[in-house]
C-alpha cells in the first residue's frame, strides 16, 4: 500500500500529474457548487428537475471554466472564444443535455416511486452525478489534448510562477 501510495504522490508530481489533480480538484469544486443549487432548486423552491438542473449547470459551469483554464492548464491572458470558450460550452452543453435528461428521467421515476420531496431530490442528485460522471473522463481528454494544449515546460513554468507567488 505504501509503495502505491508514494508511486501516485510521484505521479502527481510530473506535468501531466498536475494536471490530472488539478482537473479532479475542479471537478470536485464544479459538482459542490452544481450539486447544491440543483438540491436548493428541487428540494427548496420545488423547481422542476430539468429547470433546477438548468440553474446548476451555469453555477458549476462558470468557475469550472475559469478555474480549468487558469489552474489546471496554467492558461494566462484573454481566453480565444473559437479554441477554447466555444468548444468548453459546447462540451459543457453536451453534459447539460445528457444529465437534463437523466434529471427528468430520475424525476418522473421517483415521483412514482417515492413518496419523499428529500428522497426525490437525492435521486435526482445522484442521476446528475451519474451523467457528468459519464462524461468526465471524455472532458479531460479533450481539454488536455484540443482546447487547452500546454507543453510540459510551459506548465512546468506556470506552476513554478505559482508556488513562488
Amino acid at each position: 500500500m505504501r509503495a502505491l501510495l508514494n508511486d501516485v504522490r510521484e505521479r502527481t508530481r510530473t506535468p501531466g500529474g498536475q494536471k490530472a489533480f488539478r482537473y479532479a480538484v475542479v471537478s470536485a469544486v464544479s459538482v459542490a457548487v452544481s450539486q447544491v443549487a440543483l438540491f436548493g432548486a428541487f428540494a427548496g423552491l420545488h423547481w422542476t428537475a430539468r429547470s433546477s438542473n438548468l440553474l446548476a449547470f451555469f453555477m458549476g459551469g462558470i468557475p469550472s471554466y475559469w478555474l480549468n483554464r487558469r489552474w489546471t492548464w496554467g492558461k494566462t491572458g484573454r481566453s480565444h472564444l473559437l479554441k477554447e470558450v466555444l468548444p468548453f460550452w459546447a462540451l459543457a452543453v453536451v453534459g447539460l443535455v445528457f444529465s437534463t435528461w437523466a434529471a427528468g428521467a430520475a424525476e418522473s421515476w421517483a415521483l412514482d416511486n417515492v413518496d419523499s420531496r428529500l428522497a426525490q431530490a437525492l435521486v435526482v442528485n445522484g442521476s446528475v452525478i451519474a451523467a457528468f460522471g459519464v462524461l468526465w473522463i471524455v472532458k479531460f481528454f479533450l481539454f488536455n489534448k484540443v482546447l487547452f494544449v500546454t507543453r510540459d515546460e510551459d506548465l512546468r513554468a506556470a506552476l513554478a510562477d505559482e508556488i513562488v507567488a
